[in-house]
């Protein structure tokens, strides 16, 4: 098993997230996924080895998979097809990097949510809506929407995103802007949570990420993914608590057993939380692509 946390590659860097690391390679960008993971807006200090990889082999199943849905920023994910000077990292970049388009990225996450959990049921809790829209009364935690709800956010580069309403997205974005990528993203997530069904897998919600060139819509960043949404296995569905899941609500719900004020340094995480955090991306990957995780 290889790790990696940090790259530092001899390229101009163009941004560092809390998973990716970012290079402006010329007219593209190369986009590595790294083994970090986050929580509650902290890197933990365990890296959960070869996630980048199976956050890297996803978004790029989901890629193909909708190729004929929508436009998408990505050149290649395939090392053989880098320029030579990228491929002497190949040790680094190997299976969790992509030479991808350079976009003008929409100031938002699109946030399509298919049941009621996590934040939104929290909100609901309290006042009955999720993230301004009122619904029925009587819902119970993880109940399915009868339509997916659109609640998008802003994008923040450090903190907390933060929920707006689909009017406030109009006076950031412009409204045919605002129109086309929710459009677009209730599609692909109904397409996406079809088809994920059918291998055994609920998607609960997700987030989306656009760009725009030459006046087309194109999907960047990662797409339908454990880390941007919530997976749960459709066997052991059963509404009205929390559900099991594919995605690091494992590590979440460890983190806030360990009664860790989410406010100071994140506690380590044991080895059983990192080697079944492992398991859940991995089973995930082999869900949907019916293949195991090649490294």
């Amino acid at each position: 098993m290889s790790v990696v946390t940090e790259t530092n590659l001899p390229l101009k860097e163009f941004k560092k997230g809390k998973v990716r690391d970012v290079y402006d390679v010329n007219d593209k960008l190369l986009l590595i996924v790294t083994d970090r993971i986050s929580a509650f807006d902290f890197v933990l200090p365990e890296p959960i080895p070869n996630k980048g990889v199976c956050l890297t082999q996803i978004s790029k199943f989901w890629f193909d998979y909708f190729k004929d849905t929508a436009l998408n920023h990505v050149i290649s994910a395939d090392i053989s097809e880098f320029p030579d000077y990228l491929k002497q990292h190949k040790d680094v970049l190997n299976g969790r990097s992509m030479l991808v388009k350079k976009a003008k990225v929409f100031p938002v996450e699109c946030i399509v949510r298919g049941y009621l959990s996590g934040s939104a049921w929290k909100s609901y809790q309290k006042d009955g809506t999720v993230c301004g829209i009122k619904l029925p009364e009587g819902l119970k935690e993880s109940d399915k929407f009868n339509e997916p709800l659109f609640t998008p956010s802003t994008k923040a580069e450090s903190g907390h995103d933060i929920n707006i309403s689909y009017d406030e997205m109009v006076k950031l974005i412009g409204k045919e802007d605002a129109e086309r990528i929710k459009d677009l993203s209730l599609k692909l997530y109904k397409k996406g949570a079809e088809y994920a069904l059918e291998k055994g897998i609920i998607i609960a919600d997700t987030k989306f990420e656009f760009g725009k060139i030459d006046d087309k819509i194109i999907i960047v960043d990662e797409l339908l993914t454990p880390d941007s949404s919530r997976f749960w296995p459709a066997d052991q569905y059963e509404p009205g608590k929390s559900q099991p899941s594919f995605d690091k609500q494992y590590v979440r719900d460890y983190l806030s057993s360990t009664g860790w004020d989410k406010n100071s340094s994140p506690p380590n995480l044991p080895n059983y939380v990192v080697e079944e955090t492992q398991n859940k991306y991995f089973e995930a990957y082999e869900r949907l692509t019916g293949e195991k995780l090649k490294f």
